[in-house]
């Protein structure tokens, strides 16, 4: 069938091939079309390429594409580029750097849609170093003033954590939109400068460009982790005036940002009003009820996701266990994090289950069965399950358990103050006399000292802040 196709004028080749490549349902029938392809020549027809890497893509053999670009000196820039935006997509490292340099080498001169699926590639990976370099040839090039190469260079800034470079680039663009602001807005996000996140959200109002969907989520984010409650519900009224429907992601952020601020009644009203819940849905809302410390809440909803055949995931079982930690639900804990141990969830605990746990117990006063947890679990216990441990010994008055807490944590970091500090009060309060010196005098061998405290006053709006220091 392939071969009697060859056979007919080279005029209709060309629409008998596309016409196999839109059928082309596995890797037999693919490789017989690229062989063919090779043995007639055609691979270099800029057509023919774009059917040949699009149908590559969908069956997963990209690396078939490289076979064939190798054979080709020249080829048209069409074709680069469409290999360079298949491979961006595949996050398979590299591969599209390695075709812009055989286009380097081979003389073959970019144009402006070869820039943005490259840095994305390289944003993907967070590669700053070719992202400097790709820079200066977009400004050699003459691209430097396409707002998509902007957009590109500008988000491989932002997810390699580098926002003063990302701003110094989006304070030279000529024009911006809502890509340019919302590549801001994220990668102040990302890398935790929520302030400078709204300071940019609310710039962008002011300069008059609409906000997408992906930057109310950015935004959102923000808020949740700012605790802007007054921003986060100024968006959600943008988005029920903007008449936009709820989809997966921009209701879920709205739940996480409500539940992260304390109005965790609104973010079941937004989970009530969606069509479609994803598990990290779910998460959003179980979490936002662990925070308000409505546990039987959070456990009901949890039951009742999985009723409606939703499987958890780790961090689901994580917001269920601080649930119950929250609200003292000891037995409800432990019942879950039994069916965690026993694979019911086809995932084993991981540490953070382990200290959820442990923290239950130690705050529930259940210090004996919270050590031997700690003794038994298969990790190296952290910082915050030693912790956990400390306070909840403290709490109830057992300086042994304390102690050895205590102790842990200097191990785990022998240059923290704040843990000798701890550990000599609690020998203060055991009436340890000695010991307190013993430990004072090994701060001082180590070079440590202890943190002054600190306030702040304002006594009248307008006024100075005074802040007082106490040894």
């Amino acid at each position: 069938m392939i071969r009697g196709c060859f056979a007919n004028p080279m005029n209709s080749i060309t629409n008998r091939i596309l016409h196999l490549f839109s059928n082309c349902t596995s890797a037999t029938h693919f490789h017989q079309i690229q062989a063919q392809l090779i043995l007639q020549n055609l691979h270099s027809n800029t057509t023919i390429a774009h059917h040949f890497i699009a149908a590559s893509q969908s069956l997963g053999l990209l690396d078939s594409t490289l076979t064939l670009f190798a054979q080709l000196h020249r080829p048209h820039v069409f074709i680069c580029n469409t290999l360079i935006r298949a491979f961006s997509h595949s996050h398979i490292p590299h591969t599209p750097l390695s075709i812009y340099t055989h286009m380097h080498r081979n003389s073959i001169t970019p144009n402006n849609y070869t820039f943005p699926f490259l840095l994305k590639s390289l944003s993907d990976f967070r590669d700053l170093k070719q992202g400097q370099c790709l820079h200066t040839h977009v400004i050699k090039l003459g691209y430097l003033n396409d707002i998509y190469v902007q957009n590109s260079l500008s988000h491989v800034y932002a997810s390699c954590g580098h926002m003063g470079l990302c701003r110094r680039l989006f304070d030279e663009m000529p024009q911006r939109d809502v890509v340019s602001w919302t590549v801001l807005i994220m990668g102040y996000k990302d890398v935790g400068e929520y302030d400078d996140a709204l300071i940019a959200f609310e710039q962008m109002q002011y300069a008059g460009v609409v906000p997408n969907r992906v930057t109310m989520v950015n935004a959102l984010a923000v808020c949740a982790n700012f605790g802007a409650l007054e921003m986060g519900v100024w968006i959600h009224d943008f988005i029920k005036r903007s008449g936009w429907g709820l989809d997966v992601i921009l209701g879920t952020a709205l739940i996480d940002m409500y539940g992260k601020c304390g109005r965790i009644e609104e973010g079941l009203g937004v989970f009530r009003s969606m069509e479609e819940k994803n598990v990290f849905t779910w998460n959003a809302l179980i979490k936002g009820l662990a925070l308000a410390k409505s546990g039987e809440d959070a456990i009901w909803w949890f039951n009742r996701m999985e009723q409606e055949g939703f499987k958890p995931d780790e961090v689901t079982l994580i917001g269920v266990l601080c649930a119950c930690n929250h609200s003292g639900l000891v037995d409800t804990g432990q019942r879950i994090f039994g069916s965690l141990i026993d694979g019911k969830y086809g995932f084993s605990p991981s540490t953070k289950h382990y200290a959820c746990m442990v923290d239950l117990y130690a705050r529930a006063g259940c210090l004996e069965d919270a050590f031997k947890l700690i003794r038994d679990m298969p990790f190296e216990p952290s910082k915050a399950i030693w912790g956990s441990l400390l306070a909840g010994s403290k709490a109830r008055g057992n300086l042994e358990f304390g102690e050895f807490a205590a102790w842990k944590l200097v191990e785990l970091e022998p240059e923290n103050s704040a843990y000798y500090v701890v550990l000599s009060n609690l020998y203060a309060e055991m009436g340890r006399w000695r010991d307190v010196e013993k430990v004072r005098i090994l701060m001082k061998d180590r070079g440590l000292r202890k943190d002054l405290g600190c306030s702040s006053v304002e006594p009248e709006p307008q006024e100075n802040v005074y802040e007082f220091l106490a040894q």
